[in-house]
C-alpha cells in the first residue's frame, strides 16, 4: 500500500492521469445505474437493457483497428483529451430520453461515447508505460483498476440514491461534468514525445504491421485474450441488473437493488486490485495467478444460482470480482512489460475489440434467454459463472503447451 501511494505523490504526470480518472469513472458509474433503470421503466424488457449493453462494447470493436493506429501514431495525451470532450458533450443527449419512442436516443449517445472510449482506453494503458517507469507498473496498474473499482462501488451507490432522490437527470449532468474535469487534468499532464521511427504507419498498413506483430509474438497474442476470457462474465452483469430488479428488488424502485450489486462488483474488483501487487511482488510472476482466478471467480458467480437474499449475492459479487481484477491487472501489467511502444496502441486495441466482441455476444446471448427462452436468472448466472472455466482450462492448455 505505501508503494501505491508514494507513486501517486512522487509522480507528477501519473497523478494528473489518476486524477482525471477518477473524476470521469465517478460519473460514469452515477450514469450507469440510472441509465438502465430508466430503460427497464421506458420497456420492461431485459432485452433492452442487453442491447445498451452490446452498445457500451460493440462500437469499441468498430472502431477498434484504426483506434490502434492513430493511437500509436498520434500525440496520446491530445487524444485521450478530444475524447472526454466529445463525451462529455455526447452525454447530455440522455436529458432527451423521455419516452418509450427516444430510447433509441440512449443508444446513440452510448455508442459515441463508447466509440470516443475505443480510442481513450487504449492511449491511457499505452501511456502509462512512459510515464511510470517498469518496476512501478504493477503498483501503477493496481492504482487504475482499483480506483475504476472503488469509482464503481461509490458511483453505483450514491448513484442509485441520487436518482432515486433527486432524479436521474442529476446523474447524467453529474457525468458529463465529470468528462469535462478529467480533460481538464490530462491538460496539465507532460508526456514525453515519441520519435518518428516509432510511430505507426497510416491507413490499412498500421493495421497490417500490429497484425504481423502479434502473430509473431504469440506470447503476447495469448496475453491480449486473457480479458477477452473473463468478459464471459457479461452475461452475468446484465443478470447483475436483472437480480436487482426482479429477484432482490429492494422498496418501489429497482435503482437502489442494481446499486447494491453493482457497487459489490467495485468493492471486489478494488481489493483485488491491491491483493495482485502483492501477490506480484512476492511471486514476480503474474502469469501463475491467470489460471487460478478465472476458476475462482467463475464459481463465486455461479453461486449465485443458489444464495437466498441480495446481502449474500453481492458478497459473491465482491468475490468474483477479486479474482476478475487479478485478472485484468496482470494482464495489463504483461503487455506493458513485453509490447514495445510503436505497437503498444494497437495492442490494447485489438485486446478491447476481443473484449467488446465476446462481452457483446454473452450479454446479448443471456437476454434472449430470459426474454424469449423464459429462463431462470438463477440457471443462467451458474451457466455462466462456470463458462469462466472454459478460458482456465486454454490458458492451462497453453502453458503446458508452450
Amino acid at each position: 500500500m505505501r508503494s501505491l501511494l508514494a507513486l501517486i505523490r512522487d509522480n507528477r504526470d501519473f497523478r494528473y492521469l489518476w486524477f482525471g480518472q477518477i473524476v470521469s469513472q465517478l460519473g460514469d458509474w452515477f450514469n450507469i445505474v440510472a441509465l438502465f433503470a430508466l430503460l427497464f421503466e421506458l420497456t420492461g424488457s431485459a432485452t433492452s437493457v442487453a442491447a445498451l449493453m452490446v452498445m457500451q462494447m460493440l462500437p469499441i470493436a468498430v472502431v477498434g483497428p484504426v483506434a490502434g493506429v492513430i493511437v500509436d501514431r498520434f500525440d496520446r495525451r491530445r487524444i485521450m483529451i478530444a475524447a472526454d470532450i466529445i463525451r462529455g458533450t455526447a452525454v447530455l443527449g440522455l436529458l432527451l430520453v423521455r419516452t418509450p419512442e427516444t430510447v433509441w436516443v440512449a443508444y446513440a449517445v452510448t455508442g459515441v461515447m463508447v466509440a470516443c472510449s475505443g480510442f481513450f482506453e487504449p492511449a491511457r494503458s499505452a501511456t502509462v508505460p512512459s510515464i511510470v517507469p517498469r518496476d512501478k507498473l504493477v503498483a501503477a496498474n493496481a492504482i487504475s483498476t482499483g480506483t475504476w473499482s472503488a469509482m464503481l462501488a461509490v458511483g453505483a451507490s450514491l448513484g442509485g440514491a441520487v436518482a432515486a432522490l433527486l432524479g436521474r437527470d442529476a446523474a447524467f449532468i453529474i457525468n458529463a461534468a465529470s468528462f469535462f474535469a478529467s480533460a481538464f487534468f490530462l491538460f496539465q499532464m507532460r508526456v514525453p514525445g515519441r520519435q518518428d521511427s516509432v510511430k505507426a504507419a497510416l491507413g490499412l498498413r498500421g493495421v497490417i504491421d500490429g497484425l504481423a506483430y502479434m502473430r509473431g509474438h504469440g506470447e503476447v497474442a495469448r496475453i491480449a485474450l486473457v480479458k477477452g476470457g473473463w468478459a464471459i462474465v457479461g452475461g452475468a452483469l446484465l443478470l447483475l441488473t436483472v437480480f436487482g430488479d426482479r429477484i432482490f428488488r429492494i422498496g418501489d424502485s429497482s435503482d437502489a437493488g442494481i446499486g447494491i450489486l453493482f457497487g459489490a462488483r467495485g468493492v471486489g474488483a478494488f481489493a483485488g486490485s491491491l491483493i495482485v501487487s502483492v501477490l506480484a511482488a512476492r511471486k514476480g510472476n503474474l502469469i501463475r495467478l491467470i489460471a487460478p482466478a478465472y476458476f475462482v471467480a467463475g464459481l463465486c458467480y455461479a453461486s449465485l444460482a443458489i444464495v437466498p437474499n441480495i446481502w449474500i449475492a453481492a458478497v459473491m459479487v465482491v468475490a468474483s470480482h477479486v479474482f476478475g481484477s487479478i485478472l485484468w491487472v496482470s494482464s495489463n501489467v504483461l503487455l506493458q512489460m513485453q509490447v514495445p511502444d510503436e505497437f503498444r496502441g494497437r495492442v490494447f486495441a485489438a485486446e478491447l475489440v476481443v473484449l467488446a466482441l465476446v462481452q457483446s455476444t454473452v450479454a446479448y446471448a443471456t437476454a434472449v434467454a430470459l426474454d424469449q427462452g423464459h429462463m431462470d436468472p438463477r440457471v443462467l448466472a451458474a451457466i455462466v459463472g462456470l463458462g469462466l472455466w472454459g478460458p482456465a482450462l486454454l490458458w492451462i492448455y497453453g502453458q503446458r503447451s508452450r
